[in-house]
């Protein structure tokens, strides 16, 4: 297994660039043999945020499976769905779409009415949704993640860490492949509204195809970045940069990695999702709050970098 050091250095040589060290941990992962090609803290806790969503996608594509639901079924929006902060569709009470609509609005934009809508019509309350939440990710191995909700808004026992997520891509990707296509689009259209995916890799990294991203202030910018290449398909976990643009690059930079790597290094490499070492003792859950840049959780950050990015811009603009 490669560790933070080595990585680094190779990003440097290859001319990937890596100016600061990553904010949280991070995997990165091939679905076609499940071989881990890069890890970091994989079994450390973490808040999953909107990332959380994937598991409400996949227990709504077991739905559908089971013949409970279809893609043309009709969910409504409860009260309880309505008081949910954004982001947010704002279905009135009593307001329904078809499920079509709702899966596309909880992936492209990580609706939080719409998760708890899709909840309440799978299971029937948000509570049995959770439950069934909690034992979906028990069998899938995902040994060290705890669910309390359907959306991932900030909630303290709401945990997951870089491997359990790894192992939820990986079921979304081989069990349910008829439903790419919600994770690989990059905007949506509710009536004239163009709604955009969070996702910017699906519209400037080559091969990008998914999956989901996720932003509380204490757990920063996450991301799960799927990207195919010549019939190879890689998902790099990466959570808690400071900032999107750096949870893009960081991304980028392990999915690059990933591709670079020769054939025999991979044919050699043992470690698994599944089987390589677990780290007993992760560390305790953090929160990266201070080091965010966004108005909602760092006000002066989020000026300061607003600055900045207008320094720059002169800049470029007196080169001109």
């Amino acid at each position: 297994m490669l560790y933070r050091t080595a990585f680094l250095a190779l990003l440097l040589v290859v001319g990937l660039g890596c100016k600061e060290v990553p904010a949280g941990p991070a995997l990165l992962f091939d679905v076609n043999n499940n071989k881990v090609l890069y890890s970091e803290e994989p079994d450390s806790f973490w808040y999953p945020a909107s990332l959380t969503k994937m598991m409400t996608a996949y227990l709504t594509f077991e739905a559908i499976k089971k013949k409970k639901l279809t893609l043309k079924s009709k969910i409504s929006c409860s009260a309880y769905a309505r008081k949910q902060p954004p982001s947010k569709i704002g279905l009135k009470v009593g307001g329904a779409m078809p499920l079509d609509l709702a899966l596309k609005s909880l992936i492209v934009k990580s609706a939080n009415d719409v998760a708890v809508m899709l909840a309440e019509a799978v299971a029937g309350s948000e509570a049995a949704f959770v439950a069934q939440m909690n034992a979906t990710a028990k069998r899938l191995g995902m040994t060290r993640t705890n669910f309390v909700n359907p959306h991932g808004l900030p909630a303290p026992k709401q945990v997951s860490t870089a491997r359990d997520l790894a192992k939820l891509a990986r079921a979304v990707i081989t069990e349910y492949p008829e439903y790419a296509h919600y994770w690989s689009m990059s905007q949506m259209r509710i009536g004239k509204i163009k709604l955009r995916s969070h996702n910017g890799l699906l519209r400037s990294f080559k091969g990008a195809d998914g999956m989901k991203t996720g932003f509380i202030c204490d757990s920063g910018f996450n991301i799960v970045a799927s990207a195919t290449r010549d019939g190879t398909r890689l998902v790099a976990v990466v959570l808690g940069d400071a900032s999107s643009k750096k949870r893009n690059v960081r991304a980028e930079n392990l999915l690059e990695y990933g591709f670079r790597q020769p054939g025999w290094k991979k044919f050699f490499n043992t470690f698994t999702v599944d089987n390589f070492p677990m780290v007993p003792k992760p560390k305790g859950i953090r929160s990266v709050r201070k080091s965010v840049v966004s108005w909602s959780c760092n006000p002066k950050k989020a000026r300061s970098a607003k600055r900045r990015r207008r320094r720059q811009k002169r800049r470029r603009s007196a080169r001109q």
